[in-house]
């Protein structure tokens, strides 16, 4: 899952975006509201982390902005301001959910997971599609009751995948999911991913739709 990180504190910043990469999230990260909102025109993420206190455009203006342009991504806000006012007017304004700093990143990646299911329609954390098994929290997979090995990209791409089964994603929709800006892409290298995952599921379970992208079926 691609997440966009509107921080203008480095250090917050910076320890946030390493975390949520370790816990297999791709991290894009910006230090001011004005950039924050041009990156959300691109629509290629799945979340927003946005502090409140930035500079160019405060926090609370830029969720109103996208609010009003219908853009209806999740939004977390992190901030130092703990009043009660505040959370009242970000929850308002269109938050999904409040975090007060400091915090930890372990709770941070649980809200972040709980957003993402509630996005998808999910209840559970657990994503099940016939015989395969998927647990983001802690990139666990099982295919027919048995350890699936994935790297974390393999993990990335199924889950995105997944989202919506029955749905065909292009090849660069495929790249926006799993690479942040700063990510280095091979020419081919999500074809190299899919045949991976091909040789771990069968031939079968990610279908080709020729001249358009991947899909996994609706139906296992």
């Amino acid at each position: 899952m691609r997440l966009l990180l509107v921080e203008d504190d480095p250090m917050i910043g910076d320890s946030v975006r390493k975390g949520l990469r370790q816990d297999g999230f791709t991290v894009d990260w910006v230090q001011d509201g004005r950039a924050g909102e041009l990156a959300l025109d691109e629509k290629v993420h799945d979340l927003l982390l946005l502090d409140l206190g930035l500079p160019g455009k405060e926090g609370l203006e830029v969720l109103k902005s996208i609010r009003r342009k219908g853009n209806r991504i999740p939004v977390l806000i992190l901030t130092a301001r703990d009043a009660v006012p505040d959370r009242v007017a970000g929850l308002n304004a269109g938050a999904d959910d409040y975090l007060i700093k400091p915090f930890d990143l372990e709770e941070l990646s649980a809200r972040i997971r709980a957003l993402l299911r509630r996005q998808a329609g999910r209840a559970e954390e657990v994503i099940r599609h016939g015989e395969l098994t998927l647990v983001p929290a802690t990139h666990e997979a099982s295919f027919g009751g048995q350890p699936l090995s994935l790297s974390a990209r393999e993990f990335a791409l199924l889950e995105a995948l997944l989202e919506r089964p029955g749905v065909v994603l292009s090849i660069p929709q495929m790249e926006e999911k799993i690479y942040g800006w700063d990510d280095e892409v091979g020419s081919n290298t999500i074809e190299v991913y899919i045949h991976s995952l091909r040789k771990k599921l069968g031939a079968g379970f990610i279908k080709n739709v020729r001249g358009v992208g991947y899909m996994i079926p609706a139906t296992p």
